[in-house]
C-alpha cells in the first residue's frame, strides 16, 4: 500500500506539471484539487458510519482546522505547484522533503524534547545534499522563485505536521482531512477573487519573494485550458487524476497502511516517491527534467539525511495515533508515530 501510494504520488507530480504547462495557473490547479478532494471526502465521510455526526464541529476546533487546512492543504500544494512549474519535479520534491528536519529541530529547540544524535548527522547530510542539488559551487543555477517556493512548502509542511498532532487528539483522520480540504477550497476561491481584483501575475518573472508572491496570485482569467490537451491527453482528465488518483486514493492507501506498519517505516518506504517522480518526469517531459551526477548524488544525501531525522525523535509515552500526509503531491506520509 505504501509503495502503491508512492507511485501514485510520484506520477501526480508529472501530471500536475502537464496541467500547469497547458496554461492552468498554480492557484487554479490548487482550487480544482481542493474542491474535488473535499467533495469526494465529504461524500465518503457521510457514507461511512457514523455518517454526518463524523463531521460535527465545535467553535473551539475551528481555529486549528482553519490553520491546518490553510497550511498543509492549501499553501503547501500551491507552493509545490509553483516550484515544479519552475524546477524539475524531482528537485521540487527534494526541497519539500526536508520538512521532517524542521519538525525535529522544532522538537529539540522549541519543545525541548530529547532527540537522538543522528539528527545532526541527518541535518548535515541534507544540507550537503541540497548544496549539490543547487550546485552551489557555480554550476547551472536553479530558478530562484522555484527554490524559494520549495523551501517555503517544506516549512509549511512541517507546520502541518505539528498542527495535525493537535488536531488528531479531537477528531478522526478522515473528518480532519475532509474539513481541511474544505478550508483549502474556500481559500482557493478567495485567492481567485483577490487575484482578479488586484490583477496580479504581471511580476511572474521577478526573482525573490516579490516574484513568488506574484506567482501565487493569478489574475481571474478563464478556464479555457481545461478544454485543451497536454501530451495528447485531455487536461480535464489530468485534473481528475490530480483529484482522485493523486489525492484521495493515495491518502486512503497511506491511512490503511498505517494500520499495519509504524509511521516511521511508512515514511521511509515512502521515500521512493522523489526517485520515481524524477524518473517519470524525465521519461514523460524530456531532458529538461534530467538531473546531472551532482544533483543525483545530492538527492541521495538529502534522502539519507531525512531518513535519519525521521528516526531521531523519541516517542512520549502518550503519543497519539499517526497521521497521514495531507497532500498527494508531497513527500508521502507524516511520520508522527514519534510525534512530539
Amino acid at each position: 500500500m505504501v509503495v502503491g501510494s508512492g507511485v501514485l504520488f510520484a506520477v501526480n507530480g508529472t501530471v500536475a506539471k502537464l496541467v500547469l504547462h497547458a496554461g492552468l495557473h498554480a492557484s487554479q490547479l490548487t482550487l480544482v484539487r481542493a474542491t474535488g478532494a473535499a467533495a469526494a471526502l465529504f461524500a465518503l465521510s457521510l457514507a461511512l458510519r457514523p455518517g454526518p455526526r463524523r463531521l460535527a464541529l465545535t467553535s473551539r476546533q475551528l481555529p486549528l482546522l482553519i490553520g491546518y487546512g490553510l497550511t498543509g492543504f492549501f499553501a503547501v500544494p500551491m507552493l509545490y505547484f509553483v516550484a515544479i512549474s519552475r524546477l524539475p519535479v524531482g528537485i521540487g520534491l527534494l526541497f519539500e522533503y526536508t520538512a521532517p528536519l524542521f519538525v525535529a529541530l522544532w522538537a529539540r529547540f522549541v519543545q525541548r524534547r530529547r532527540v537522538r544524535g543522528r539528527l545532526w548527522v541527518g541535518l548535515g547530510l541534507s544540507l550537503a545534499g541540497l548544496a549539490c542539488v543547487v550546485e552551489i559551487w557555480g554550476g547551472p543555477r536553479l530558478d530562484g522563485v522555484g527554490v524559494l517556493a520549495g523551501f517555503a512548502a517544506a516549512i509549511l509542511l512541517a507546520a502541518y505536521y505539528l498542527l495535525g498532532a493537535k488536531g488528531i487528539e479531537d477528531r478522526d483522520v478522515l473528518s480532519l482531512t475532509t474539513w481541511a480540504f474544505g478550508v483549502a477550497a474556500a481559500a482557493g476561491l478567495l485567492i481567485r477573487v483577490v487575484g482578479t481584483a488586484l490583477g496580479a501575475g504581471g511580476g511572474a518573472g521577478v526573482a525573490g519573494p516579490a516574484g513568488l508572491a506574484s506567482s501565487l496570485l493569478a489574475p481571474g482569467g478563464d478556464w479555457q485550458p481545461l478544454a485543451g490537451t497536454a501530451k495528447g491527453v485531455p487536461v480535464v482528465l489530468l485534473c481528475a487524476y490530480v483529484v482522485l488518483l493523486g489525492s484521495v486514493a493515495p491518502y486512503l492507501l497511506v491511512a490503511a497502511a498505517l494500520r499495519h506498519l509504524p509511521a516511521t517505516s511508512v515514511g521511509i518506504v515512502g521515500m521512493i516517491e522523489p526517485v520515481i517522480a524524477a524518473a517519470v518526469a524525465w521519461l514523460t517531459l524530456g531532458a529538461g527534467e534530467a538531473l546531472n551526477a551532482a544533483q543525483l548524488a545530492g538527492g541521495t544525501l538529502v534522502l539519507a539525511g531525512v531518513a535519519l531525522a525521521e528516526t531521531a525523535r523519541t516517542a512520549p509515552p502518550d503519543a497519539p495515533a499517526p497521521l497521514p500526509a495531507p497532500d498527494a503531491l508531497l513527500g508521502g506520509p507524516s511520520t508522527e508515530s514519534d510525534r512530539d
